[in-house]
């Protein structure tokens, strides 16, 4: 099963938006504050912090090295920033490079630590839809359809009974599958993903 497939799209436009309104966002909730208080010294600190963080993030993003190499980079980072947009997408980096290298145990360790945190969002449900592909790739079906049944995010329900339509038809539960399928493509998966109508097809001819 692939991994590392439609959400892909969600995770980059996450990003951007970071490395574009990241620090705005920061330095804006941090100025009202000193506005309101007189914080001066604490909001030109928190400023000063969150546009280091971006920098060391976008530097660290564009490292392409090995998982060793990106897990210490990583490790690097976390122990000297604290902003926790950017530690969600180092996480998630992380289990990037570790599925990428089969090391499946780190790739699920960095994808619950975002799944975990209280400010996830939409980050969340896309940690949670690979969590998924990363148990069903360890013949863990029943967990991995168990976890897709956390996403409570409707913005994610055609890619979550996508991936369970996935499971079940390597489980063998070919009747089970089409209903998830199905119920893909009336949510508009179809959209996301073009081979969802296919797969369906495929099912109702064997």
């Amino acid at each position: 099963m692939e991994i590392y497939s439609t959400e892909e799209q969600q995770v980059e436009a996450i990003k951007s938006f970071w490395k574009e309104y990241g620090t705005s966002i920061l330095v804006g909730a941090v100025v009202g504050l000193g506005g309101l208080y007189g914080w001066n010294t604490y909001s030109d600190m928190k400023v000063a912090k969150a546009e280091a963080a971006s920098v060391a993030y976008q530097q660290l993003s564009a490292n392409t090295s090995d998982e060793a190499a990106i897990l210490k980079a990583a490790d690097g980072f976390k122990a000297e920033h604290d902003q926790q947009g950017y530690s969600l997408l180092v996480e998630m980096m992380v289990a990037k490079s570790a599925v990428e290298a089969k090391d499946y145990a780190k790739a699920e360790e960095s994808l619950k630590k975002v799944i975990a945190a209280k400010d996830a969002g939409s980050l969340g449900s896309v940690a949670t839809l690979r969590l998924a592909r990363i148990q069903a790739e360890q013949g863990q079906g029943a967990v991995a359809l168990t976890t897709l049944d956390s996403i409570t995010d409707s913005a994610f329900d055609a890619q979550r009974d996508e991936i369970k339509g996935d499971i079940l038809t390597s489980q063998g539960e070919t009747d089970k599958a089409k209903a998830a399928y199905q119920a893909a493509l009336d949510k508009g998966g179809i959209s996301a993903s073009p081979l969802l109508k296919m797969k369906l097809d495929n099912l109702n001819q064997a």
